[in-house]
């Protein structure tokens, strides 16, 4: 009789954080490109069993803290093709995977995009060895993990420029002057 069952998002998100010191994503429209090219809504389905929404942010959608004006990207794989071109990747040799300057458009993360010319590999690593040798040393191409979204979202050590550091949150070298 007193028992109450609810369902609200959790206080956390997953993200694809690019290791930024990595040629290929110091280009703004490759990392536009691969955003383009993830299917959220099948992730949500699949991962989350549809238990959630398609982040796009750090800040919990409904919060005082989540910009009102920000919406996820779209998935859009023609998108993602032309911004690929437009940073100059091309399939030189017809193998199905984009190269620039001889140089193939290939990272290891866990997830698929080949269907718009990116070659993706898997690699999973124990936890310790994962954050002592990867994420601390910054030593990935590119990387998925999760934050938990604290009362207070101050995410000054996440994401500030300063952080940018060995050993720093910012692993992933996100610097903007502004």
């Amino acid at each position: 009789e007193s028992f109450h069952k609810y369902r609200y998002l959790a206080s956390v998100y997953n993200f694809l954080g690019f290791n930024l010191e990595h040629p290929f994503f110091k280009d703004k429209k490759v990392r536009q490109a691969i955003s383009c090219a993830i299917n959220r809504g099948d992730i949500v389905k699949g991962v989350l069993l549809g238990l959630g929404e398609p982040a796009f942010g750090p800040y919990k959608p409904g919060t005082w803290a989540c910009h009102p004006g920000l919406r996820p990207v779209s998935f859009n794989p023609d998108r993602a093709r032309k911004l690929l071109a437009e940073a100059g990747f091309t399939d030189s040799d017809g193998d199905g995977i984009l190269d620039k300057d001889g140089k193939p458009l290939a990272f290891t993360i866990l997830t698929k995009l080949r269907a718009v010319g990116i070659d993706v590999r898997i690699r999973t690593v124990e936890w310790a060895a994962f954050i002592r040798e990867f994420v601390n040393t910054g030593r990935f191409d590119a990387i998925i993990l999760g934050w938990t979204i604290t009362q207070d979202p101050d995410i000054f050590a996440v994401w500030h420029s300063s952080q940018a550091v060995p050993g720093g949150l910012n692993f992933i070298h996100y610097k903007n002057p502004e």
